[in-house]
């Protein structure tokens, strides 16, 4: 597997226009997560506006990461610990506020699920605070009621010159200082010096052991670019500026035509091949669904032929102590699903359709069954395997047939 991290933007990428992900998208990522892939939002927005998306795309499952703050926040997902973190010295709030007020913006920052600001009647900070799933609290002194060092700070304005100007002198009057840059032409962002989308990622990086030919990042905006050329292979969405664009090793479709999704689909999903999944990554991230709740374990995969394990315990005996029918033939899908998965095309989707199983002979409480899957149809619309299910001594216990439907992604 040539790409073992996909780094995401949020906004204008990984969500459409409505501000949700789209169901081709999320089975796309999914699957990616599936095979062993893991995926990092990096994001602007404030690790609290972050945090359902998270959920949505199953982060905490996977052992993916979130970057937020566009790079002074990155939180491992399975586990909440923050392993970086960056702050604007609290001492530099009156100045920041002085120069918003002289110039007519409004300022504002965010602590834990509520952002703080100096104009509540400001309708960017009120779409703000609406995006993230924030209260508001509004301050006529900003800088005194921030008793805490924020991570970062957002100036406002419908003067987009106006953002411009404030933004070319602060690169001179606060280099070594802060950073600044807009992240839309109506904010102008204010961060802790030096820290930016790439320089976190190359904090994770480091942390896991990766290449940036190992990387693939995705964005459609300014605060993209360096991310993008950090990562071994960047790309630019359809609607993002020129400037973006030639920055970017690839562009694709836009957000409102699944963009993302395709470029999942090219450079990740065609590019898999079943002896490259690594299996014990697979279980891992499986500890918390069905197949951990049974301890089933993958241990063989090829094309065409699954194998898994799975303990007779008290998660699946019957009361008498003999491995429990259902637990059989959920190993059975278990192992049928992983299979198809593996081989259908980049822009295909497998959803079970059918299984049935025939009762051998038992096995006892104490043993480990061995389920072997091998595929005996592969049509355009439909897998179907064929699951033997063996005691550790080799006697078979039960032959499922699990059927399989291959659907095309939308």
């Amino acid at each position: 597997m040539k790409y073992k991290l996909l780094v995401l933007d949020v906004d204008g990428t990984l969500l459409n226009e409505e501000h949700a992900v789209s169901k081709r998208t999320l089975a796309t990522l999914r699957k990616a997560q599936q095979m062993g892939v893991r995926i990092v939002l990096a994001s602007g927005r404030p690790s609290h506006g972050l945090e359902p998306i998270a959920r949505e795309l199953e982060l905490n499952l996977y052992g993916g990461y979130v970057i937020a703050y566009n790079g002074a926040v990155a939180i491992d997902a399975a586990t909440g610990e923050t392993f970086f973190e960056r702050t604007v010295p609290p001492d530099m709030l009156p100045y920041l506020e002085r120069k918003a007020r002289k110039n007519g913006f409004a300022l504002f920052t965010y602590r834990g699920d509520t952002l703080l600001t100096d104009d509540g009647d400001n309708p960017h900070v009120k779409a703000e605070a609406e995006l993230n799933g924030l209260k508001l609290e509004a301050a006529g002194e900003l800088a005194a009621a921030v008793d805490f060092a924020p991570h970062k700070c957002v100036l406002a304005s419908d003067d987009e010159e106006a953002l411009v100007g404030l933004e070319n002198h602060w690169h001179k009057r606060l280099d070594g200082v802060l950073d600044v840059y807009r992240t839309e032409p109506y904010f102008l962002e204010v961060v802790p010096c030096t820290v930016d989308k790439a320089n976190t990622l190359g904090v994770l990086m480091e942390r896991l052991g990766l290449k940036r030919e190992e990387v693939m990042a995705v964005g459609d905006g300014r605060a993209d670019v360096n991310m993008l050329q950090m990562a071994g292979l960047g790309v630019a969405m359809g609607h993002a500026p020129e400037s973006v664009k030639m920055c970017a090793d690839s562009s694709t479709d836009t957000n409102e035509a699944d963009g993302l999704a395709q470029a999942v689909e090219r450079y990740i999903l065609s590019d898999i091949r079943p002896a490259q999944v690594q299996l014990d990554q697979l279980n891992a991230q499986g500890s918390h669904s069905l197949m951990g709740n049974l301890g089933i374990q993958y241990t063989y995969l090829a094309e065409g032929r699954v194998e898994a394990t799975m303990p007779v315990d008290h998660r699946t005996r019957q009361p008498f102590g003999i491995l429990h029918g259902g637990a059989t033939l959920a190993l059975a899908e278990t192992v049928a699903g992983l299979g198809s998965m593996a081989m259908c095309q980049a822009d295909e989707a497998v959803v079970g359709m059918q299984v049935s199983g025939n009762h051998v002979s038992s096995a006892l409480e104490g043993d480990t069954v061995r389920a072997v899957g091998t595929i005996v149809h592969k049509g355009r619309s439909s897998h179907v395997w064929n699951v033997d299910v063996f005691t550790s001594t080799g006697k078979l216990v039960s032959t499922v047939r699990v059927v399989n439907s291959v659907l095309k992604k939308r």
